[in-house]
């Protein structure tokens, strides 16, 4: 029954002080909307990184050498056949190296990006990972046999023929000292076409891809590779793999030991990537944080005002048979009272912040009901811990003394 009556006489001491009371939760106000703005939209942004991780591949496999004799091809294509035929969980497997030339028809000659590699590479390079608009990628038949061909993007068909419609017409690639005709068996969707309203066209290069076998032939020295990209069939099999991998390439070049051998995944450069923005987050929170160490201040400031305000009403109820509890709970309650009111409008411009911080970055803004929840204990927390001595001070006032207050 006294806690019920107490919660009264706080809402009616909060309430005939308004002013005063608002200025007292203005610290905690600040505090909680800062906290929650900083984790919504620090929360937002990892999930907007995850995705973008996983867009790029969250199960793929860099397989990466590097030897410091450079003795020997590190990566063969006898290697790539190999893992894949004894690595069943394997979908896909190419080196993903690029090069730089020229790209020309009849007409036009543009900087080009050349990606080289297997029929696999389709599914593993960004550059040219895009939807077929006409013709087909280059085959099993084209790396065996090494043939001319090239798949172009719409972007390239365009700059090149001035159209999209171009399978079956040659280009002529220049790369370093060697000359190749090429024949456009595909055309893929342009990747930086939409670029084209900030830059100059011809500033941007074409991206094209052809057979490994085909530039090798033509340049040697490019048929060797240090590196391969490897897309299993889900995040479980991504270690395992890995292993088998490394261990079979060690294996294979009478490396076991050496270190030349290393296979990486998105999957370890997101952790890495997360607990750099943890840090950040937290540290943020943090510097947030003090604001509500500076509203507890101001929490514990007014009470004890209130105390000295109403020194003779607590002599007065201490006369009528209040108990030393029952002062300490309603001075208690008072300060939680005002902790939870500042926590609580501090949440909603919180929230209001962190829709508005995120639609302006472009990502959705994470509010979940641990944070709701830890804001409202922590709210409450603040207002126990800095209300405790006013509480204990009020509650233990002599009532003659308190009486005798003028």
């Amino acid at each position: 029954m006294f806690l019920k009556e107490n919660f009264k006489m706080a809402l009616d001491s909060i309430f005939a002080n308004k002013m005063r009371s608002f200025l007292t939760m203005l610290g905690i106000i600040i505090g909680i909307a800062s906290v929650i703005a900083i984790l919504a939209v620090g929360n937002g942004a990892t999930e907007e990184i995850t995705r973008t991780f996983s867009d790029l591949g969250a199960t793929a496999i860099s397989l990466d050498a590097n030897d410091p004799d450079q003795s020997g091809d590190l990566i063969t294509d006898d290697d790539i056949a190999l893992l894949k035929d004894s690595i069943e969980e394997i979908n896909y497997i190419s080196p993903t190296e690029t090069t730089v030339g020229v790209l020309s028809s009849d007409t036009e000659s543009r900087q080009a990006v050349i990606s080289y590699g297997t029929p696999d590479l389709q599914y593993l390079t960004q550059t040219m990972n895009s939807t077929l608009i006409d013709g087909r990628y280059f085959n099993e038949v084209d790396f065996e046999e090494a043939q001319d061909v090239i798949v172009i993007d719409e972007d390239a068909a365009e700059a090149l023929f001035g159209r999209t419609d171009v399978v079956g017409e040659s280009v002529r690639v220049s790369v370093q000292q060697a000359q190749m005709n090429l024949r456009i068996v595909g055309v893929v969707e342009g990747t930086f076409g939409d670029l084209q309203g900030s830059f100059d066209a011809s500033e941007i290069p074409l991206f094209v891809a052809m057979p490994q076998s085909t530039l090798s032939n033509q340049l040697p020295q490019l048929a060797g590779m240090n590196s391969v990209m490897i897309e299993v069939q889900s995040t479980e099999q991504i270690e395992p793999v890995s292993n088998q991998v490394v261990r079979l390439m060690e294996l294979r070049h009478d490396a076991v030991g050496d270190n030349i051998y290393n296979a990486t995944n998105f999957l370890q450069a997101l952790d890495q990537v997360n607990n750099v923005l943890d840090l950040f987050i937290n540290f943020i929170a943090a510097v947030a944080g003090i604001a509500l160490l500076v509203g507890g201040i101001g929490v514990m400031n007014i009470m004890l005002v209130s105390v000295t305000e109403r020194t003779r009403e607590i002599g007065t109820r201490k006369a009528l048979g209040a108990t030393t509890n029952i002062i300490l709970v309603q001075f208690l309650m008072e300060s939680v009272i005002i902790s939870l009111i500042g926590g609580m409008i501090g949440l909603t411009i919180g929230i209001i912040l962190s829709n508005l911080i995120a639609g302006a970055l472009n990502i959705v803004p994470v509010i979940t009901l641990g944070s709701v929840a830890l804001v409202l204990l922590f709210s409450s927390a603040v207002g126990i811990f800095f209300g405790i001595y006013p509480a204990r001070k009020a509650a233990n006032l002599n009532p003659i003394d308190a009486l005798r207050y003028e």
